[in-house]
């Protein structure tokens, strides 16, 4: 579970950083931006590790249905932001885009280590 707290410090504090350069002009976008990644990548993360740890042969289906659902997820999210919320587009895109790929490359990373056995008791 160290891994989720990684997650949401490291996305915090560079959301707090990006603010203090970009001044706070684009803090909604940057914040929404943040969220829904981080949201996802935790709740992922959860997921996979709570998943290997209980019944490792189930991970691959387990994975295949979050996939699903994150796509879903994530479509409807960008869609809400951008008309719901009204989010000016180009500060929220570079902000989701941004912690989108940096939480998925975070999250393999995880898992590589995960499943080499270099994760297990870090509860």
């Amino acid at each position: 579970m160290r891994a989720i707290g990684f997650l949401i410090l490291t996305s915090v504090t560079s959301g707090l950083l990006a603010l203090a350069v970009l001044g706070g002009q684009f803090r909604l976008e940057v914040l929404i931006g943040m969220l829904g990644p981080l949201a996802v990548a935790t709740g992922s993360w959860w997921l996979v590790e709570r998943t290997y740890t209980r019944t490792p042969e189930r991970l691959t289906g387990t994975m295949m249905g979050a996939f699903a659902v994150k796509m879903v997820f994530f479509a409807a999210y960008v869609a809400f932001a951008l008309k719901g919320l009204n989010l000016r587009p180009a500060p929220f895109v570079v902000s989701f885009t941004a912690y989108f790929i940096a939480l998925h490359v975070t999250e393999a990373l995880y898992m590589r280590r995960l499943f080499a056995g270099e994760l297990r008791g870090s509860r």
